[in-house]
């Protein structure tokens, strides 16, 4: 099978203009013959090859078990990427749930090769998460909490490129964000928000490394919980309650047809990272009262 993941292209034609193969067997053989040369990996089967932009996963059925292979095709990547790949292989070394990547047989957990970059992952067996589960959704917060606890002492964030800091301090990123509220919003709120900015005096707050996309879509679900956080290609400098207050809002997020989700959804997963790392009174400020 091939498939776009959240675009409205043609997945045949996407292989072919931005991957080079001219349909899905020829990226098949592609892969059975990268997974063999650095992973000394043997390849049973392909269910199938999944396009997002200029990247491509595919899931295939192994000599070691189930297992995802993910490459992309952008050479300025590259080095992000493969310093990403040492990110996760550190938290999962910390004992975060997260999918980390299989090591090449030189030892390597990223690889460039024929015009790619490629990882290896195995496959995680759970669900994406449901928000409509008072459990998973609580169970995420608690996650987010421990995952910002440990990429704060990530020893090698200085060697990540592209995790520049915010260009503005946090007050001025919310009224920035107050000032680009649509003409709906009603403006008594708006208003109350900047006066609760103004006293909180949140520019005090440090930043740190974050996930930068925890959402619905990333994370991984399986009794009794989270499995796995997925997809750290966006994480970057931030405040911790800037992450939180956004996951807060768009944990429902998948790939289409998503919203907010309800303030029963948000106050379960602030108390579930409330379980793990409480806020303090000037953060509980920032997030809006509690």
């Amino acid at each position: 099978m091939l498939e776009m993941l959240w675009e409205a292209s043609d997945p045949s034609d996407a292989l072919e203009t931005r991957f080079g193969f001219r349909d899905g067997a020829e990226a098949y053989r592609w892969v059975v013959t990268m997974l063999d040369k650095h992973w000394g990996v043997r390849v049973d089967s392909c269910d199938r090859i999944v396009i997002s932009d200029s990247n491509a996963l595919a899931w295939v059925g192994t000599s070691s078990g189930r297992m995802l292979m993910k490459w992309s095709v952008v050479p300025a990547r590259f080095p992000r990427l493969a310093a990403l790949a040492r990110l996760t292989a550190w938290l999962e070394g910390e004992g975060l749930p997260v999918s980390a990547p299989v090591a090449t047989l030189d030892g390597r957990v990223q690889v460039e090769a024929d015009g790619a970059s490629l990882g290896l992952q195995r496959e995680i067996d759970g669900d994406i998460l449901d928000t409509n589960q008072s459990r998973q959704v609580r169970a995420a917060g608690a996650v987010l909490a421990q995952l910002h606890d440990a990429l704060a002492m990530y020893p090698a964030a200085d060697q990540v490129p592209g995790l520049a800091a915010p260009s503005t301090n946090l007050a001025d990123q919310i009224n920035g964000w107050l000032d680009s509220c649509p003409k709906h919003a009603p403006a008594a709120a708006c208003d109350t928000l900047r006066r609760l900015v103004a006293d909180a005096h949140p520019n005090s707050l440090p930043t740190q490394l974050v996930h930068g996309d925890y959402r619905s879509a990333n994370v991984l679900c399986a009794v009794p919980g989270i499995a796995a956080v997925i997809d750290f290609e966006e994480a970057r400098f931030d405040h911790r309650i800037v992450e939180l207050a956004r996951s807060a809002v768009m944990l429902g997020t998948r790939f289409r047809d998503w919203g907010p989700v309800s303030p029963e959804v948000r106050a379960t997963f602030l108390d579930g990272y409330q379980s793990k790392r409480r806020l303090t009174s000037q953060t509980t400020t920032d997030f809006g009262g509690g």
